[in-house]
């Protein structure tokens, strides 16, 4: 784990540092379904609406990546939780990505969730790919072709769980 980040709740003050993440690699369209045009108040909305979100500063005072967890489903299914990252494309391979994972699945369990799940984990997407499955999650399934890669076409998207 990365001891040079801090991990918190975001606040509404923190809005501008996480859309300056969060853009770029909407922009990119290689890691999310989001469309890569989505306006920055739409993307707001999608990342902060019913959510838990976090931010990751480093010791500057940087955000460097940011999650969001929620309720998978709501009502019976409310107990397993879904989470999305995104790491600063400046920042990756520097651990970023795994302390805020190590926070989200302590949040989460903490939270009283149950599980976790993901449900579109673009299958070309190996830096994630990998960490999630160093951490325990298994590939449920991948639905083919399921998700139009700017630079490798149609690409399958992986469905990846693990209990808290």
């Amino acid at each position: 784990m990365n001891d040079a980040m801090l991990v918190r709740a975001a606040t509404a003050e923190d809005w501008p540092a996480i859309w300056g993440v969060l853009e770029p690699v909407l922009r990119a369209g290689e890691t999310y379904t989001y469309p890569r045009e989505i306006s920055e108040s739409d993307a707001r909305e999608v990342w902060t609406a019913g959510a838990s979100v976090l931010v990751a500063v480093d010791t500057d005072g940087a955000v460097r990546g940011t999650a969001k967890y929620l309720p998978n489903h709501p009502g019976a299914g409310a107990h397993v939780a879904n989470a999305s990252f995104v790491v600063d494309p400046e920042a990756g391979g520097r651990g970023v990505g795994r302390t805020l994972a190590h926070a989200v699945l302590g949040a989460a369990r903490g939270d009283g969730y149950r599980a976790m799940q993901f449900n579109a984990v673009v299958e070309t997407n190996e830096r994630a790919v990998r960490l999630w499955t160093s951490l325990g999650f298994a590939v449920l399934a991948t639905v083919p072709e399921a998700f139009d890669h700017p630079r490798h076409g149609l690409v399958g998207l992986h469905i990846m769980y693990r209990v808290l």
